[in-house]
C-alpha cells in the first residue's frame, strides 16, 4: 500500500497522469492513481446491508468444548496515520472450568462504511507480533470483514498479564470517510478427551522422545521498543538499511525458534513487477520504482547470516486493482504468513548470559519494509543451564543472474537467484546431548516481459523456499521435520489507448501457494499438502478521464490434505455475487482437475489457462 499522504498528493494529479504512457510512471502502481474513482462506486445491492468480505482459508479445527472467552479490545481506527498504537490490558482467562486448553483462537471482527484506502495492521501482545493483516476497503453501504487466526503457538505468552497493542494507520478528511470499528477477542477452547493437548499433530510427532512439546515456554519479542508513533515493526527504508534489536535469553534454553513476520509497501508493494535499473535509466523514467523484481529478508545473529526468508507475494485488498477482491480477498491479505528460521545449532553461542543482536535488511529494498520477529525458546525445567556448540555452519553468498533484452521500452529481462544456509550444533540438557540440522534452500525465477511501448507488462515468477530441520536425540532415530513452499505469480497487465480520451485497463492476476510439509519419528510419519490457488481479472473502461465500468471477477480452489482432516473448497465471484461455492470435509484420492495451473514457469505468455468450474466437487 503506498503512502496515504502521497496518493492524495497524486489525486489532483489524475487527468494528466492517464494521458501518458503506462511506464512513464510506477507500472503496477500507475492504476492505482484509479482507485478513488473505484471507491466511490456503490455496491450494486439493492439494500443497504454491508457486504462479507473473506479471505478463502481453511477452518480451524476446533474440539467441541464450549471455549471461554476474553474480550480484549473495542476501538474505532478514524484519523490515527502517524499516532502512537491503541493499547488496552490483557489478562488470561479466569472463568473456565479448565485452564489447560487445546486451541486458543485470535478473533478480529471489523466494520467500515463509505469511502477509504486498504490499511496495513499489527496486533502485539507484549511486543510480541500475533498477527499482521490489511484490512478490506470498504463501500458506501458498508463491508464487514472477520479474521480468525491459530494462535495456539503464542500459549505460554497469553498465561499472563500483558499489554496488547494495535496499530492501524488511517486517514479521514472529507473525502475518504471510512472508520473502522474494530473488536479483538480471544476465545480458549479447554482440551477434550479426543484432542488432548496436541496443539500439531506433525509437531507432536516430532517431539515425542526428544523433549521438545509443541509450544514454547518463553517467547521473546524482536520488534521496536515503546514509545513509538506507528507499529512496533521495524521499518527498512533501502537495500543498505540494516535493523537490529538486541537480545538475552535464559541461560536453560535448549531450542530456539525465530518467527519472522514480513510486509512490503509504498515503492516496493509491487516488488516483482520492478523493472531492472538499467531499463528505468535508459528509457528516463525517473518515478518508475526499481532495483529489479528479487528481493529476499536476511536475518543475522550477531552479524552472522543464520537464515533468510524468501516472502510469498501477498496482494493487499487495494492491490493491482480492487475490484479483483470483492468479496474474495487475495491469498494471505488477512493473516499474512509468518516465516520460522531454525536458531536451536546457535544456542551455543547466545547461552552466555551475555546481550546478542538479531539484525535483519532486505536485498534490493525500496523504501518500505515492515520486519519484526518472535523468538520461542524452550527451557530446561530440570536445570538452570544448558550449554552446547555450533558445530558446523554454511551461509552461502547469494547467487542473481540477470539477463537482459530491451530496445526502447520493448524487452524481456530473466531474472534468477538462489540460497542455501545451513548449520549444525548440538545442545545438551537433562534430556541429553540433542543434535540438530537446519538447513535452508531457495530458488527464484522472474521472467518479466515488456512491449506495446511499455503499455502491456507480463510477469511470470516462481518462488522455492524449503526448509529442513533434523533433531537426533541421544538414544532414539532421528526426527525430522521439513516444509517445501512454492509460491507461483503470473500478472499481466495491459493499457490499451482508443480514441475520444478512451482507455481501456485489463489485469490478470494468478497466485498459488503450495506447501508439502512432513514430519518422521523413526517408523512413524506424517504428511500434508496445501495447494492453495487463484486466479483473477479486471476490465476498466475510462472516457474523458472518468471510470465509465469495471468488472472483475476472481475463481479460488484451496485444497488441504493432512493426516486427520482434509478440507476442499471451490468458489468463483463476480463484482461482489458469489457464482459458485462447493465446499467438501471429506478426503479423497481421486485426481479431481489439474491443480498446476500456477505453476508459472510451464505458461506459454498470453496462453488461456482453464479454471475448475463449480461441477468439480
Amino acid at each position: 500500500m503506498g503512502s496515504p499522504l502521497a496518493l492524495l498528493l497524486l489525486l489532483p494529479l489524475l487527468p494528466l497522469l492517464l494521458h501518458q504512457p503506462l511506464f512513464s510512471a510506477a507500472y503496477v502502481h500507475k492504476l492505482n492513481l484509479l482507485r478513488s474513482e473505484l471507491l466511490s462506486q456503490p455496491t450494486p445491492r439493492n439494500d443497504a446491508a454491508p457486504t462479507l468480505f473473506f479471505e478463502v482459508t481453511k477452518p480451524i479445527e476446533l474440539p467441541k468444548t464450549k471455549p471461554c472467552t476474553r474480550h480484549v479490545l473495542q476501538h474505532d481506527f478514524g484519523y490515527t496515520y502517524g499516532k502512537p498504537p491503541v493499547f488496552a490490558n490483557y489478562t488470561p482467562p479466569s472463568h473456565c472450568p479448565s485452564q489447560s486448553f487445546s486451541k486458543i483462537v485470535l478473533e478480529w471482527k471489523a466494520t467500515c462504511r463509505g469511502r477509504q484506502y486498504d490499511r496495513i495492521f499489527g496486533v502485539w501482545l507484549g511486543g510480541v507480533e500475533l498477527l499482521r493483516s490489511c484490512t478490506a476497503e470498504p463501500t458506501q453501504n458498508g463491508i464487514v470483514w472477520t479474521v480468525e487466526k491459530d494462535v495456539t503457538r503464542y500459549y505460554s505468552l497469553l498465561q499472563n498479564n500483558q499489554t496488547l497493542a494495535v496499530y492501524l494507520g488511517n486517514l479521514v478528511n472529507e473525502r475518504y470517510t471510512g472508520i473502522y470499528h474494530v473488536n479483538i477477542s480471544i476465545h480458549f477452547y479447554p482440551a477434550d478427551s479426543e484432542k488432548n493437548l496436541k496443539y500439531n499433530y506433525e509437531q507432536n510427532l516430532v517431539n515425542l522422545d526428544s523433549g521438545y512439546h509443541s509450544w514454547a515456554d518463553l517467547i521473546l519479542p524482536i520488534s521496536r521498543n515503546l514509545p513509538l508513533n506507528d507499529g512496533l515493526w521495524f521499518e527498512i527504508q533501502n537495500s543498505t538499511d540494516t535493523q537490529l534489536k538486541e537480545f538475552e535469553i535464559p541461560q536453560n534454553a535448549y531450542r530456539a525458534v525465530l518467527e519472522v513476520y514480513v510486509s512490503f509497501h509504498e515503492n516496493d508493494e509491487f516488488w516483482y513487477s520492478n523493472p531492472p535499473n538499467e531499463y528505468i535509466a535508459a528509457n528516463n523514467l525517473s518515478g518508475t520504482p526499481g532495483n529489479g523484481p528479487f528481493r529476499e529478508v536476511v536475518v543475522s545473529l550477531d552479524g552472522e547470516v543464520v537464515g533468510a526468508v524468501w516472502p510469498f507475494t501477498v496482494i493487499f485488498t487495494g492491490g493491482v486493482n480492487p475490484l479483483l477482491w470483492r468479496p474474495i480477498t487475495a491469498i494471505g491479505s488477512f493473516d499474512l504468513p509468518s516465516y520460522d528460521i531454525e536458531i536451536t545449532p546457535f544456542l551455543g553461542k547466545i547461552l552466555d548470559g551475555k546481550s546478542h543482536k538479531f539484525g535483519f535488511n532486505v536485498t534490493n529494498a525500496l523504501n518500505v519494509w515492515y520486519v519484526d520477529a518472535n523468538l520461542h525458546l524452550w527451557l530446561d525445567k530440570q536445570s538452570t543451564k544448558t550449554g552446547g556448540e555450533l558445530s558446523k555452519h554454511s551461509s552461502l553468498p547469494l547467487v542473481v543472474s540477470l539477463v537482459s533484452d530491451f530496445k526502447g521500452l520493448n524487452g524481456t529481462f530473466f531474472t534468477m537467484a538462489g540460497r542455501s544456509v545451513s548449520s549444525t550444533g548440538w545442545v545438551k540438557s537433562s534430556y541429553g546431548n540433542i543434535t540438530t540440522d537446519a538447513i535452508q534452500n531457495f530458488y527464484y525465477s522472474n521472467t518479466m516481459v515488456m512491449k506495446n511501448d511499455g503499455n502491456t507488462q507480463i510477469v511470470n515468477q516462481i518462488i522455492h523456499f524449503n526448509d529442513t530441520v533434523n533433531i537426533r536425540p541421544p538414544s532414539s532415530s532421528i526426527h525430522s521435520m521439513s516444509s517445501n513452499k512454492t509460491f507461483p505469480l503470473y500478472l499481466y497487465t495491459d493499457y490499451l489507448e482508443q480514441a475520444n480520451e478512451s482507455y481501456t485497463f485489463i489485469k490478470n492476476v494468478e497466485l498459488g501457494f503450495i506447501e508439502k510439509k512432513s514430519a518422521s519419528a523413526g517408523s512413524r510419519f506424517s504428511n500434508s499438502s496445501l495447494r492453495n490457488l487463484q486466479n483473477a481479472e479486471v476490465i476498466i473502461v475510462v472516457k474523458n478521464n472518468l471510470l465509465v465500468r469495471g468488472l472483475g471477477s476472481t475463481q479460488q480452489v484451496y485444497r488441504f490434505d493432512g493426516p486427520q482432516s482434509c478440507y476442499f473448497r471451490n468458489i468463483s465471484s463476480s463484482n461482489y455475487t458469489i457464482l459458485y461455492d462447493k465446499v467438501r470435509l471429506t478426503c479423497t484420492k481421486k485426481p479431481e482437475y489439474n491443480l498446476d495451473f500456477g505453476l508459472s514457469r510451464l505458461w506459454p505468455f498470453g496462453a488461456q489457462r482453464n479454471f475448475p468450474g463449480p461441477g468439480f466437487t
